[in-house]
């Protein structure tokens, strides 16, 4: 709701996520500084560093005409992106079912984004002595949009082969890594100043709503960065316990469907344009998917119960 009301806050959205995760990890996980991490900072800052360019990159695409369904199914196309980095890095080699997987999912996220690119509207923010662009300039942002998206995409596949190593190397640490990969990249939004400021306004203006028990009333979209921030600790931290207390197959599959779930509500909720050919490539996209987890072939080889014949008396 938030980005639809200002489609440019995402650095905004993302500061106060971090700088949310970082209080709670100081006080319950660190100790308040007394705790010495299991991780060399060295390590940390690598994958901090990934982490941090990820989500600017993913939250600039909605200031270059990348509408909210297009950016969810374009980032669902995180296992593509992992196994080519696997073969490239690591030499893995894949069973059929698992090009055929990639085959769907690429499939469907090109079906999406052509169909999304032949009606390309503006979603930066409206400006009072804002200029009218023509189709091909906004066609050519949101091309911008889909290479920021892009390259998001195999960089976050390249952290998670990085993670992989260092719980190899260190064991799991779910609840410290959280706290550092969100603690380290904190002053580089120092950069971003100018940007956060801005929208921080635009949410302060915004228009207040009354809430019981408070004398004045609160901007509604102070409410909404607050749900969203609780909200996203909440998924975030779930995420990171799920991956050291369950194996990848299990992780995957929930964030397949975490994602399905919050695309839906996306389209829905905000009535988003969705024709048939995007049903079709988002169908694709989580068949593909579910494909490369092996939940079908699991569920095929799975053996029928034995029932036990009861004694005679």
């Amino acid at each position: 709701m938030f980005s639809r009301e200002d489609p440019g806050s995402g650095n905004l959205i993302t500061f106060l996520q971090f700088l949310f995760v970082v209080v709670e990890g100081f006080i319950f996980t660190m100790k308040c500084g007394t705790k010495k991490p299991n991780v060399s900072i060295w390590n940390y800052t690598v994958l901090v560093i990934m982490f941090f360019i990820v989500n600017v990159f993913n939250n600039y695409a909605f200031d270059f005409n990348v509408a909210m369904p297009l950016h969810m199914i374009f980032r669902a196309g995180s296992l593509i992106a992992n196994m080519v980095m696997g073969i490239i890095i690591l030499k893995r080699t894949y069973t059929p079912s698992k090009y055929i997987s990639v085959g769907l999912i690429t499939l469907g996220i090109v079906i999406c984004t052509i169909i999304s690119g032949q009606d390309v509207k503006k979603t930066g923010p409206v400006k009072a002595n804002a200029q009218p662009t023509s189709e091909m300039e906004d066609f050519f942002w949101w091309s911008v949009g889909i290479a920021l998206l892009t390259t998001a995409l195999f960089i976050s596949a390249r952290m998670g082969i990085y993670q992989e190593e260092l719980n190899r190397k260190y064991g799991k640490n779910p609840m410290e890594a959280l706290y550092f990969t969100h603690l380290l990249p904190l002053p580089a939004f120092m950069l971003l100043y100018n940007n956060i400021y801005e929208h921080m306004m635009i949410a302060v203006n915004s228009k207040p709503l009354d809430v019981p028990l408070l004398p004045v009333g609160v901007p509604i979209m102070l409410i909404y960065l607050l749900g969203n921030v609780v909200t996203q600790y909440l998924c975030i931290s779930s995420v990171y316990y799920l991956t050291s207390e369950c194996s990848s197959l299990t992780v995957t599959l929930v964030i397949t469907l975490r994602k399905f779930v919050s695309l839906l509500f996306s389209i829905l909720y905000f009535k988003n344009p969705f024709t048939v050919y995007h049903w079709v490539g988002t169908a694709m996209v989580f068949a593909g998917t579910l494909v490369f987890t092996e939940v079908p072939q699991k569920m095929m080889r799975s053996p029928a119960p034995v029932v036990k014949a009861k004694k005679s008396q």
